[in-house]
């Protein structure tokens, strides 16, 4: 019986305690819900009310122009598959912790350097209080109301703006490896394109989905103008072609991918600087002057600190005038025709395209020329004497070697664009500044294009496999230019020939712009910079 109590007594003690353990853990639980419930509520409301603190903007850097769709994640909250790289790692730019854009540090180590901070000069909303629904005034809370919304509704269209590139990144990096989409008009194929298949993907994406904003403010001749019939005639036919473009160009900057400010270096120098007096103050605060006009108008450039806006120039000052504000430098995309790697051109962010000489305006009776065997000369360059590498040219090369046709003055009646088309090679040494319109003029005529120059980011080159179609010579080697040009066989030369002319629609200006010509490649150019940078506007 004892034995059978105390088994009796033991079973009841362990039940007890059993059900003390259930009633301490049941009592537990409800004490942690009771005390993490409020909390998590009290964390929701400020996320809610709470300043908004969190821009920030993520960019893709490239330490080398050509297309490549691989690319390292910045963190574990981006994966790849949100990153379309330019043969590059990623970089982020927090806008919490943000790079100092009066640093004098090179643009160039971005794209060799850890993630960088850039401080954050937008002004954000304020911190909102809940309104006191006691309070008289119930203008309060109309306002606290108001800003809510349209905090909300701008949040939402970003949001579903970076949703559309995110798919279209990678939409862009499946066709690396996939079929060639059909194209009634142009299918790119060939060693020209880095790779084709990307190109192609990236266009059509373009095509589809990418919208211009062009801010209204300002007046001709400054702004909303630009030379058409000259050598810097490619600022005022892109700003034309722009503005009466109907399929990028929106009037909802809520819709914009990128923010155009079109002003002319051109005109600004015509009607801005003073002549021979070496001071480019007048245009840096007439620059400065406009960005502040529309940083104070509209949220964008604040938004972003200007890394979803660009300029374009193709006079020799444009990188010059992009110092007017220290964001348009470091942060913009900056189109340029002097695409000078040692004045600071950085072509994970920015665009080199092409100076085109349009005397008449058009192009008319500059394309075409004979095929290989009846261009007599191996090489043909003329030109003044300006900037530090054509005196070199011609002290090697002028009226040296009948084959070299180096001239400074073409005689008397010699053509220069049948001499050009009599030509294999056309030379292309850079002037005072590094870009040069006889690199187009040679691809319109069919005659492969020399570059001669130390810092030259050569056109769409993100697309564009130059060394297919054209010939790279350093300074250095100018006294060996007719060796390397023998020494490329004539089927090399062929081939090279024939990619010219299959590349020329890339550079061909047209009025309507026609598809993949250099209107069109200009804004893909921008456009792909554009898939690298998102800007992320969290409450």
């Amino acid at each position: 019986m004892m034995g059978t109590s105390s088994k009796n007594l033991a079973a009841i003690s362990n039940s007890s305690s059993t059900h003390q353990r259930a009633w301490w853990s049941s009592s537990s639980s409800i004490a942690v819900l009771l005390f993490v419930v409020p909390l998590v509520v009290v964390f929701g409301l400020i996320s809610v009310l709470g300043p908004n603190t969190a821009n920030w903007v993520t960019i893709s850097p490239s330490a080398s122009p050509s297309l490549n769709l691989t690319a390292t994640s910045p963190s574990s909250s981006d994966s790849n598959d949100d990153v379309l790289g330019l043969r590059s790692t990623v970089a982020v730019l927090d806008m919490n912790s943000i790079e100092e854009a009066h640093s004098d540090d090179s643009v160039q180590n971005r794209s060799s350097s850890p993630p960088i901070a850039i401080e954050d000069e937008a002004e954000a909303l304020p911190t909102l209080q809940q309104p006191n629904v006691t309070n008289r005034d119930d203008s309060r809370n109309e306002t606290y109301a108001s800003i809510m919304e349209k905090r909300q509704r701008k949040n939402t269209n970003l949001g579903l703006l970076e949703a559309r590139l995110r798919r279209a990144r990678a939409a862009i990096r499946e066709a690396k490896f996939g079929n060639q989409t059909h194209d009634v008009d142009y299918i790119p194929n060939g060693p020209m394109y880095w790779n084709a298949n990307a190109f192609h993907s990236s266009y059509l994406e373009m095509e589809e989905k990418f919208k211009v904003f062009v801010y209204a403010e300002g007046e001709p001749p400054l702004f909303h103008n630009g030379p058409c019939k000259s050598i810097y005639s490619m600022e005022g036919n892109f700003i034309h072609q722009i503005e009466v473009n109907k399929q990028f160009r929106t009037r909802d900057p809520e819709k914009a991918h990128v923010y155009f400010l079109p002003f002319s270096v051109t005109m600004l120098v015509r009607f801005v600087y003073v002549r021979d007096s070496h001071d480019f103050s007048p245009i840096r605060q007439t620059v400065r002057d406009y960005v502040n006009i529309v940083s104070e108008k509209y949220p964008y450039w604040n938004r972003s600190l200007g890394a979803d806006h660009f300029m374009l120039a193709c006079h020799d000052w444009g990188p010059e005038t992009s110092n007017s504000n220290p964001h348009l430098r470091k942060n913009s995309i900056r189109a340029l025709c002097n695409a000078n790697t040692s004045e600071g051109f950085n072509p994970s962010k920015d665009v080199s395209f092409p100076e085109i000489n349009l005397q008449t305006g058009d192009t008319h009776g500059f394309l075409g020329g004979p095929s290989p065997r009846l261009r007599s000369n191996l090489a043909f360059f003329a030109g003044g004497v300006h900037g530090p590498i054509r005196p070199i040219l011609l002290e090697h090369w002028e009226n040296k070697d009948p084959d070299m046709r180096v001239h400074q003055y073409l005689p008397k009646g010699v053509s220069y664009y049948n001499m050009m088309r009599q030509s294999r090679f056309c030379l292309c040494p850079s002037g005072y500044e590094v870009a040069s319109p006889r690199v187009v003029e040679a691809i319109y005529t069919g005659c492969v294009p020399v570059l001669i120059s130390d810092h030259y980011v050569p056109p769409f080159s993100d697309i564009l496999n130059w060394k297919s179609f054209s010939v790279e010579v350093s300074v250095s080697d100018i006294p060996n230019l007719k060796k390397i040009l023998t020494s490329i066989s004539s089927r090399q030369y062929v081939r090279m020939q024939r990619r010219v002319l299959q590349v020329r629609k890339h550079f061909e200006v047209n009025s309507p712009p026609k598809r993949f010509d250099v209107f069109h490649m200009i804004l893909h150019s921008i456009w792909l910079r554009r898939l690298n940078v998102r800007v992320h506007d969290d409450q």
